[in-house]
């Protein structure tokens, strides 16, 4: 194995939990309490137009954090402009630090894990992926970016994936793809012969029998020198 594979939402910024989760709960703590699927509806529409709505290059997470809660509150939010203006202040804040608490953790991670392996980022996101990492101080970890709204392919489809294989100079069954979602990520990575670790959180099933389970990515150094050494990891 000579690369690892790194899904962003749900991967970098938390231990498997999606953005649409994480939002849905502090929504409902700012008293914003839609039923689930008007709120699925809403943050999926707001996902799907982000990039054709604003222009999205070079902002940073922040910024685009702002601009998709601010679309959702459009279709869900409660009360005048002004008050939902407050509610997605307090959402994005709060949303945000939590990404960052996890950033900070994973930095040293992932700068060891640099030391032996290529590192690239696969997510399905809007195109200003890079700036976003630039911003968090993350760009400089990672030897290739393939973003979806870059690239034109989303997963699981195959050709995001092979994007960034490419970029990394590497074979797909020399890359290890780690993601929080089975189908995205992990079918993504089966369908190539890559192997896989899903981020979970907690206790969950493998997706087959080759792939790994890991409750963050702070486990990932201990799995791959047990792999490394001939011991396959339960």
């Amino acid at each position: 194995m000579r690369s690892i594979l790194f899904d962003f939402g749900g991967t970098l910024d938390a231990d498997g939990a999606p953005w649409i989760d994480r939002f849905f709960s502090l929504y409902r703590d700012e008293g914003v309490r839609p039923r689930r699927e008007g709120f699925e509806e809403a943050f999926y529409s707001s996902d799907d137009s982000l990039a054709k709505r604003f222009k999205l290059s070079g902002l940073d997470l922040s910024a685009t954090l702002t601009l998709q809660a601010q679309c959702v509150l459009e279709t869900i939010g409660p009360g005048p402009a002004a008050s939902r203006d407050d509610i997605k202040g307090r959402v994005v804040s709060r949303f945000l630090a939590d990404c960052r608490r996890h950033f900070r953790r994973n930095r040293p991670i992932l700068e060891r894990l640099r030391r032996r392996y290529r590192l690239a980022v696969v997510s399905n996101f809007y195109g200003n992926l890079d700036s976003v990492l630039d911003g968090e101080g993350m760009l400089d970890l990672f030897d290739a970016i393939a973003d979806s709204g870059v690239v034109g392919s989303e997963k699981p489809g195959a050709a995001i994936f092979l994007h960034a294989a490419r970029g990394l100079g590497v074979a797909p069954d020399d890359c290890l793809m780690v993601g929080d979602s089975v189908r995205r990520d992990m079918r993504g990575a089966e369908g190539l012969g890559m192997p896989h670790a899903l981020i979970a959180g907690s206790a969950a099933a493998a997706c087959c029998p080759s792939g790994w389970v890991l409750a963050d990515i702070t486990e990932l150094e201990s799995r791959l020198a047990a792999a490394e050494e001939g011991h396959a990891p339960s």
